[in-house]
Parts: structure tokens; sequence; C-alpha cells
């Protein structure tokens, strides 16, 4: 059972005063020389300034507006809820985008009732552009106007364009082996676009998103807006995508099937 809609409505405006918030940490910092951090020792995970500084603002703003609510992000230790309410935030998915100076990283958004997705934001404050996902449906506001979206599958795998956000993330036989066969299957693989993939799936320009080894925050925001444009997303093994893992998504049912027969056969 849902939360009653006046309390959907609050959530969802709230979300919004986050995007602001965190874009305004952000965006002063893009295309600038930051500090950047690796996180990972044997190899690169980079983290800036404003992916701190935009996680510490929403997490601020959180805990005051509702001290409850939990709160899951990429750069600090998780709060544990009180009640029923989780948020995710990711504050800069596709770091290496960032301090590159392209445009295809995004702020990441997630809100979690009882454990399941009910709001997910996805938003890229250069351009501008914010799809999210709601009870009501899968939506993409641009400035100031806001349009419905929906998925728009090809027919079968061999019209479908399929992507990944890239080949290092690939590293066990099955994993090179299904990502190869689909290459071969499909239309064409684009690469390195991290979240915009899934949000593009869900406004009807891509078909298949996949992509090995995704943190929750990766991927618990974008949930609601694939589900509410019509897509299917899930694990490969088939279950819940919520806690990450590797993770497909598909514009329609058909080509879900189509994709997880390659990985059986993988």
């Amino acid at each position: 059972m849902l939360p009653d809609q006046p309390i959907i409505d609050e959530l969802c405006a709230f979300a919004f005063d986050l995007i602001e918030a965190s874009q305004a940490k952000i965006l002063p910092c893009f295309r600038k020389l930051t500090l950047i951090e690796n996180k990972q020792e044997d190899g690169f995970d980079p983290v800036t300034m404003a992916d701190r500084s935009a996680e510490q603002v929403m997490r601020q703003m959180i805990e005051e507006k509702y001290p409850d609510h939990g709160i899951n992000g990429e750069e600090f230790p998780d709060k544990p809820a009180k009640g029923d309410f989780t948020w995710v935030l990711d504050p800069i998915d596709g770091t290496r985008a960032f301090i590159a100076g392209l445009t295809s990283w995004t702020t990441l958004i997630g809100l979690e009732y009882k454990e399941r997705p009910l709001l997910g934001f996805m938003h890229q404050p250069y351009i501008g552009e914010t799809f999210y996902g709601t009870p009501q449906g899968a939506f993409v506001k641009n400035h100031d106007v806001v349009r419905q979206i929906h998925t728009s599958p090809a027919d079968g795998l061999g019209d479908a364009l399929v992507t990944t956000t890239g080949l290092h993330y690939y590293k066990t036989r099955q994993e090179k082996a299904f990502l190869d066969s689909l290459r071969l299957n499909a239309r064409s693989v684009l690469y390195d676009a991290d979240a915009y993939f899934y949000s593009l799936l869900a406004a009807g320009h891509v078909d298949i998103a996949l992509d090995a080894r995704m943190n929750r925050c990766d991927i618990a925001p974008l949930i609601p807006i694939i589900e509410a444009a019509g897509g299917v997303i899930t694990t490969w093994d088939g279950d819940s995508a919520r806690m990450g893992g590797n993770i497909i998504a598909a514009a329609s049912r058909q080509l879900y099937d189509m994709a997880m027969k390659l990985l059986a056969e993988a």
C-alpha cells in the first residue's frame, strides 16, 4: 500500500528542493580545477569536493525536515531509518565524466517506502534536465517544461539499441560473454553515459541498458523512472535491482526475455 497522495506530492516537491540545493554546490565546481581523490587502492574510483558538499547539504535538509527518514548515500555512512522512508543519494553519478568536463554525469535521488522504490530522480544540472518517476507516471522536466515519457521498444534484438557504461566493469567470463552476445545480436551498442542511459530508455530512445557491479545508490533512484515508463529492470538473476549488483533494464518484457535468454546461454 502506498502513502496517501498528499504525502507523495510533498515528498516529490521536497526532492526538487534537494535537486536545487545540490546543484548549487556542484555547478560552481564543474569544468573547474577541483580536488580529486581516489577511493580505490587497486584502481580508479574518483571523488571530488563537489560530491561531498552536495551530499552534505542534502543530508542536512533531510535530517532537518524528516528526522526519522533513513539516508543511504555514496560518500558518507548510512543513517538507519526510524520509520518507513529511506532516501538514496548519489550526488555525482559519473564522476569520471564530471572531471573530464562531459555532461553525462547526473545527480541521483531516490526515495524508498517500506524497502520498495517509491520516487526516483535523475538530474543533469548543466543541461537543466530532470527525469523522474512517481506512482503517477514517468516524466522529464527540461527547465520549466514537463512532459510524460514512455518506453518505445524495438520489435526484437536485431533492431535494439543496447547501452552500458564501460567494458572494464565486465570481469568474469560470463559477464564478458553476455556483453559480446548482445553486441553480436543487437543493432548497436553505445558506451559511457552512466545513469543517463537508463533515463533515455524510459524516454523511448534506448532499448536495453545494462551494467555490472552497480552500487545501490547507482540504480535505486532509477527504478521508479523505468518502471513508471513501462520498462523492466532487475538484476541478472531476475531479482529486485534496488540493492545493486549486475543490472539489466529493457524497454519491454519481450526484449527483457530475449536478453535474459542470451545471458542464460553465455
